[in-house]
């Protein structure tokens, strides 16, 4: 069963969130010499920020210089363009990093810039499934308020990337949000995953947890995840996005 660990707000969220994160950190060094990590934009990189750079208690904590990061989805724009998941993770995380005295970021891996807009999508996925580790210690997630995650969306228009069993990587075109062409990690590398943790935040999530976590509702790309892969889900979520779902309350630190 997946866990599912609820707080009063985002600070205790992010703060919970960075020491899970850093546990997953500490357990792949122990294992080797990096720490493969794939993250969603949104809300996410907020928290991030907040709970491994802002944190005072957990900062000294995370070992950049083994961080090898990646992306779930990305926007087929370019890197420094508001829409580019790469660039929302470089303000909220690698520009900080980089003004504090010393700091070594971690090492981090974008889509080719240079294919962007010459109708290449498709090689735009396949060069970037180039880059992908063997297996990932953790990949961060967000879920949209119609049940996506990374670019997969519900409904039969996009059926073609949840019935992926062969690409890791693959052109999700036609996005019901703009932009409309993206890449995403499909099922079978979010399978791969030692560890899968959601991040919800917000009323405008509520119904959709609602159907993930209590009506168990595989029609939800997030909810298909969430069911398939339990063992190794977690999500991290705050009262107003599970407001009258039937749900133990608990906090990763009390776990």
């Amino acid at each position: 069963m997946a866990s599912v660990y609820t707080y009063d707000g985002s600070k205790t969220l992010a703060h919970d969130l960075a020491k899970y994160i850093i546990a997953q950190q500490d357990n792949a060094l122990q294992n080797g010499k990096r720490f493969n990590i794939a993250v969603s934009g949104g809300s996410l990189l907020k928290a991030l920020n907040a709970g491994l750079i802002q944190d005072p208690e957990l900062k000294s904590k995370v070992e950049w210089s083994h961080w090898h990061v990646y992306f779930c989805d990305e926007r087929i724009v370019a890197l420094e363009h508001e829409d580019s998941n790469y660039g929302a993770f470089k303000k909220q995380v690698l520009d900080p990093l980089l003004e504090e005295d010393g700091a070594l970021g971690p090492t981090c891996y974008a889509i080719n810039e240079s294919l962007v807009g010459l109708s290449e999508n498709d090689r735009i996925a396949a060069e970037y499934e180039t880059l992908l580790p063997d297996h990932f210690d953790l990949i961060l997630l967000g879920c949209g308020p119609d049940g996506h995650t990374c670019s997969l969306f519900p409904g039969e228009t996009h059926e073609y990337l949840l019935e992926e069993t062969q690409k890791r990587v693959a052109w999700c075109h036609s996005s019901p949000k703009p932009p409309s062409d993206r890449v995403t990690f499909t099922l079978p590398m979010l399978e791969s995953a030692q560890a899968l943790a959601f991040v919800a935040e917000g009323a405008s999530k509520q119904p959709i947890l609602e159907r993930i976590i209590e009506g168990h509702d595989t029609s939800l790309p997030a909810g298909l995840v969430t069911e398939n892969y339990q063992s190794a889900v977690s999500w991290f979520v705050d009262e107003a996005a599970v407001k009258g779902v039937s749900v133990k309350r608990e906090t990763y630190s009390s776990h």
